[in-house]
């Protein structure tokens, strides 16, 4: 019952951090903006790295996080590496491609991609400062996985809400929705123990501080103003329509 609970409720802060990316983007959007090739690109490799598990029986033991092991790699490489099960890795890299396109389009690639390696290496340090790294990393299901870094990822998105600025009549629910991460990250975290609530909070403050230092160079609406040749909405075409026969 208690891995249920854990697992529902992770689930529950995914869902929330979602809702909240798909608000800063605007969800009638999606179909106009450019393909995130960036986060594609993320994707593919996480589909590799599983790949690689499933023909090599030894890549865990060579690219997981355990401390006992050796391996400045380990950091890196731990994340694309899955440990929970067929559901958990269909769920992880689901999560990561939707989290890291909606990334893309709002801060753009390169600051993705920052974001997304600051998941990866932020959280251990900021543990060790406030000493929580052994409460956080005692557990073998975060010796690999890229759901942390996922979730961190997704709340800046929430931060980026909130701190965003316009006349959308949604706006009072949109900000409740983007508090409501940090809020229930923590109390995840200090409910369960769960990782992904503090790492959550993690993502949520930096989002904050980049939203607040990057702000002029961000154009989330650039594939709306000049629309890019390829868009999810022809890709969608491409894949979805066949051609019709004649009577």
């Amino acid at each position: 019952m208690g891995a249920l609970l854990f697992n529902v409720t992770t689930a529950g802060l995914m869902v929330l951090m979602f809702k909240a990316g798909i608000a800063l983007i605007g969800e009638n959007t999606v179909g106009r903006r450019r393909l995130p090739w960036a986060a594609t690109g993320l994707s593919t490799i996480a589909l590799t790295a599983v790949a690689t598990q499933l023909c090599w029986s030894g890549a865990m033991d060579a690219f997981d996080s355990d401390p006992a092991k050796s391996g400045w790699w380990r950091v890196v490489t731990s994340v694309f590496m899955q440990n929970g099960g067929f559901l958990g890795a269909v769920w992880n890299i689901a999560t990561l491609a939707v989290i890291a396109a909606l990334a893309e389009w709002f801060w753009g690639a390169p600051l993705m991609a920052g974001l997304f390696a600051a998941g990866i290496l932020l959280p251990q340090h900021i543990d060790s400062l406030f000493g929580a790294s052994d409460r956080a990393s005692s557990d073998p299901r975060n010796f690999a996985g890229s759901s942390g870094a996922t979730y961190f990822l997704a709340a800046t998105l929430a931060a980026a809400l909130l701190l965003r600025r316009g006349a959308d009549t949604g706006a009072p629910k949109q900000r409740l929705l983007a508090l409501a991460v940090p809020v229930l990250g923590l109390a995840l975290w200090f409910a369960q123990s769960n990782g992904h609530g503090l790492v959550a909070a993690y993502g949520f403050v930096l989002g904050a501080l980049v939203h607040a230092l990057a702000r002029p160079m961000l154009h989330p609406d650039r594939d709306l103003q000049q629309r890019p040749r390829t868009t999810m909405a022809s890709l969608r075409a491409i894949v979805g329509e066949r051609p019709r026969q004649a009577d």
